[in-house]
């Protein structure tokens, strides 16, 4: 009984080993897939971005190119100007030399006939200067002297025209700084018809007055109506 249980178990174990032979080779397969598919996908996404970055640098290369064909243009174009420039300042100098020599000997004649001029002048001047000095004492003071002596009139007229400007229109509250004529419209309508209830108000004229708190320079009101009267 022992021989016939020995080739039962080494049946099963071969089984066993044929079993786990075909499912690691199934899981080995399975891997193989999944790798061959991950370099598929990421050759699918390498190969776009490798033509995107062989572009961008295409580009680039395109545009540093130009770019130094456009400055070297620039560049040349400007030593050509500096060149022409250089050529005009050098014979300009020389026709400026020859316009500050003309201008300089016309300047120096001139200086020289203007000294003659004041010369002859200031000869002349004693003659005719001795002419006015007899002249001078004249008796045309006097009358400005008389004419300045009724200003004092006028002066005297205009001050009683100022004291009868001071009376104050004390129902006028649009005298007081910070009231306007709409505002001292509702203000007569809410019963007050006077600077003197904003100087000094009352009980009454404050709760009224309190109507108006939100106008600007509500606070100094009562200060600027007792400037006022």
């Amino acid at each position: 009984m022992a021989k016939k249980a020995k080739p039962s178990v080494d049946k099963i174990v071969k089984k066993v080993n044929k079993e786990f032979d075909k499912t690691s080779s199934q899981i080995e397969k399975l891997i193989n897939d999944a790798l061959k598919q991950f370099d598929s996908l990421q050759n699918q996404i390498q190969e776009p971005v490798r033509k995107l970055l062989k572009e961008v640098d295409e580009l680039r290369d395109r545009e540093m190119k130009r770019f130094n064909e456009e400055f070297e243009r620039r560049l040349n174009e400007f030593h050509e100007l500096q060149n022409s420039i250089l050529d005009r300042l050098g014979i300009a100098s020389k026709e400026a030399k020859k316009e500050i020599e003309k201008t300089a000997d016309s300047a120096s004649a001139k200086v020289s006939a203007a000294k003659s001029k004041a010369a002859k002048s200031k000869a002349t001047k004693p003659k005719t200067a001795a002419k006015p000095a007899a002249k001078k004492p004249a008796a045309k003071k006097a009358p400005a002297k008389t004419v300045a002596k009724p200003k004092p009139q006028t002066t005297a007229k205009k001050a009683p025209a100022k004291k009868a400007a001071k009376p104050v229109n004390k129902n006028d509250l649009t005298r007081v700084k910070g009231i306007g004529p709409a505002t001292a419209k509702k203000m007569q309508e809410a019963g007050i018809n006077s600077i003197e209830q904003i100087a000094t108000p009352s009980d009454a004229d404050k709760e009224k007055l309190q109507a108006f708190s939100k106008i600007k320079g509500f606070a100094t009101l009562s200060d600027e109506a007792k400037k006022v009267l």
